[in-house]
């Protein structure tokens, strides 16, 4: 069997200083998908990448790009940034195969669609974007500048996340990784008790009207 060749050091450097610098040029835009994002992300996709084998450096470059669909729409989709991403990479020095493996990651570990049976990269990706979402600090101090990046309600982001995220809880693949499952589980539950009880609120008029009062 033909042994891979890493992506070197020197070309993931290249290709965070470049995602930075798009992050940091866009700050006012990503206030949610910024940098303390993709940074998070980063590092701990790495290391659920070391715990369950997968490509390490190939999940790095993955989750440095992840989110650039953000930098090209609002409240968009990972394949909305596939352009972008296909030029970060390709100018940073990234093989056309390694790009096209990374798009597929990506694509795979994507919330909205992923399934039970997703690539080990996929996975390592997907558990750290997933950790950001459970952090418990993430509705208190994030949510409302996910909002404002995405330009939408705070009814259709609490629909959203319910929509997207009980059924995988449910059916036990909330977290791929049984050290995250373990440690995270009840940050995840409780961050979904949560938005289900928004969304329960939002039913009340009385809370309508709160909010509709609160935004004016």
């Amino acid at each position: 069997m033909r042994t891979r060749t890493m992506i070197p050091r020197s070309v993931i450097a290249d290709v965070e200083q470049r995602v930075r610098r798009l992050c940091e040029d866009l700050a006012a835009k990503l206030q949610f998908h910024g940098w303390h994002h993709v940074s998070f992300v980063r590092d701990k996709s790495v290391h659920f990448a070391e715990r369950n084998g997968a490509a390490r450096d190939v999940v790095e470059v993955a989750a440095l790009v992840h989110d650039l669909n953000y930098m090209v729409r609002r409240n968009s989709l990972p394949t909305d940034g596939a352009a972008l991403r296909r030029k970060v990479l390709f100018v940073a020095g990234v093989s056309q195969g390694d790009i096209e493996w990374i798009e597929r990651i990506v694509v795979e570990a994507e919330m909205r669609t992923r399934s039970r049976d997703i690539s080990l990269e996929a996975q390592a990706l997907s558990d750290a974007d997933t950790l950001f979402k459970a952090l418990p600090v993430t509705p208190v101090v994030l949510a409302h500048k996910y909002l404002q990046e995405n330009g939408i309600t705070l009814r259709e982001l609490a629909y959203k996340i319910v929509g997207e995220q009980v059924g995988k809880a449910e059916e036990g693949y909330y977290f791929y990784d049984s050290e995250a499952a373990a440690t995270y589980t009840k940050w995840a539950e409780t961050n979904l008790l949560l938005w289900k009880c928004i969304v329960e609120s939002l039913d009340d008029p009385c809370v309508e009207d709160l909010l509709t009062k609160v935004a004016s």
